[in-house]
């Protein structure tokens, strides 16, 4: 398990730049595996250095798609998010974060009304993650295009939109597609409301 101070979801590419002797170990034991995968949960209070964090039990697990170590030990990697999981119990660490957990697939929703929802909130997502850029506020990770997958679609959005780590988190574990993007547009009501106050709108 890496517990990070940001949320990873499904689709998301994660850099990272791995210094610390467990995570070293970490990458050094995916990298033994046909499928070099581990876990990323989101860190609610503490660290990531150090350890002693306190940590949500929603994740997503990460595939390791690019490795390079330095000469002195560290990692530059490169992985992708691709399912959701739910941590059902942690476990000592030796020598890194590890837990047991397992897969918490989504719902299945109809296609046709999640492509509707995206198609709505698409466009209020673009223009609010400009915005955020424009007051200097952190903006998603805008795409080009929007994935034709819905479930791929809702993790999408949520990545391309200006919300903080916990409202992501939320967002992670709605129980669906549909869910996930008609809380999107809810939250976005009030990203709209405070962008607008800070660039003297509102």
């Amino acid at each position: 398990m890496f517990p990070l101070g940001s949320v990873l979801l499904p689709g998301d590419v994660l850099p990272l730049h791995v210094f610390e002797q467990r995570y070293r170990a970490l990458i050094r034991r995916c990298l033994t595996d046909p499928k070099p995968e581990f876990g990323v949960v989101l860190i609610d209070r503490g660290h990531e250095v150090g350890g002693g964090d306190v940590r949500r039990d929603v994740g997503t697990v990460a595939r390791l798609i690019q490795v390079a170590e330095t000469p002195d030990g560290r990692f530059a990697a490169i992985a992708v998010g691709t399912r959701r999981i739910r941590v059902t119990a942690w476990l000592p660490e030796d020598p890194y974060p590890r837990a047991e957990v397992e897969d918490w697939p989504e719902t299945d929703d109809d296609p046709a009304e999640v492509t509707a929802l995206v198609e709505a909130v698409e466009g209020r997502v673009r223009r609010l993650a400009a915005l955020a850029a424009e007051v200097g506020e952190p903006a998603g990770s805008i795409a080009d295009q929007i994935n034709p997958d819905p479930l791929a679609a809702s993790h999408q959005l949520v990545t391309m939109a200006p919300v903080g780590a916990a409202d992501r988190y939320d967002l992670l574990c709605c129980t669906g597609p549909a869910e996930r993007v008609r809380r999107l547009a809810e939250l976005l009501d009030d990203v709209e409301a405070v962008l607008k106050f800070r660039l003297g709108d509102g």
